[in-house]
């Protein structure tokens, strides 16, 4: 039985795109209806965050990809809360894999961002996912209870500006996808914990969305899954078929 949860659907567009393929992108957001229970938040590289903004339609929502955890000041490549505001943004991105494990931010920098973030007024789209090593360690569950414990201590009470995204770090532009019953497994012990660490109420009522190689292909049987909020999109929400993915619950 799929979730009863407002849908949510995010594209992370990553280092991607140019004004042409951005024009591409936004024309193909434009022509697609975005069922009236489902939320839509794409996630341009920074310079293009007002080009999209101002030129999607009013069923799509923009994110950033990033912020750091302070107002402002010395701090070369970093943008800020504050600045994403400015922008009429209202969502970022934190915690992603390629964030943590590219650039090295650990789980102590994406809590202070996350915190400075929800008290500058944004939206969060918190990540959290295990490596491959750490699978086949049978370590799923205490890599991400850890990751989740960090942003919890640093939400508050807050969670109602808060989704959830369970990507599983192997799966992410592999073409590999955990399957539905594997990331129903993770949401559902994801619920649990919440219920168990944070309250039942924020359990019951947080999206906890799947990401990792979503595609047209298995988005409607990752959908049907009970605890299975929506996704969070790479490489396809690039594509023509992010407007299957976005009413895979229809």
């Amino acid at each position: 039985m799929a979730s009863d949860k407002r849908f949510f659907v995010g594209g992370n567009w990553k280092m991607n795109g140019s004004k042409a393929k951005i024009d591409g992108i936004i024309q193909n957001l434009s022509n697609s209806e975005v069922p009236a229970d489902t939320d839509v938040v794409v996630a341009p590289p920074y310079p293009y965050l007002s080009y999209c903004q101002e030129r999607l339609p009013r069923t799509v929502a923009v994110a950033a990809q990033n912020c750091h955890n302070v107002a402002n000041g010395a701090f070369t490549g970093e943008i800020s809360p504050a600045m994403i505001k400015d922008l009429g943004i209202g969502w970022v991105i934190l915690g992603h894999s390629e964030r943590r494990h590219v650039f090295g931010e650990s789980d102590e920098l994406i809590g202070q961002k996350t915190a400075h973030a929800l008290s500058e007024g944004l939206k969060v789209i918190a990540c959290i996912g295990e490596q491959l090593g750490e699978r086949e360690a049978n370590l799923t569950e205490e890599v991400v209870f850890k990751q989740t414990k960090f942003f919890a201590d640093n939400i508050g009470g807050n969670w109602e500006n808060v989704v959830l995204a369970y990507e599983p770090v192997w799966a992410i532009g592999t073409g590999k996808t955990a399957s539905p019953a594997q990331a129903q497994e993770v949401h559902c012990r994801l619920r649990q914990w919440l219920s168990e660490n944070v309250s039942p109420a924020v359990a019951k009522s947080v999206r906890i969305i799947y990401g990792g190689s979503v595609s047209a292909a298995n988005c409607k049987e990752l959908a049907g899954q009970a605890d299975v909020d929506g996704f969070l999109v790479g490489g396809a929400s690039l594509k023509p078929e992010f407007s299957a993915i976005i009413k895979a619950r229809v």
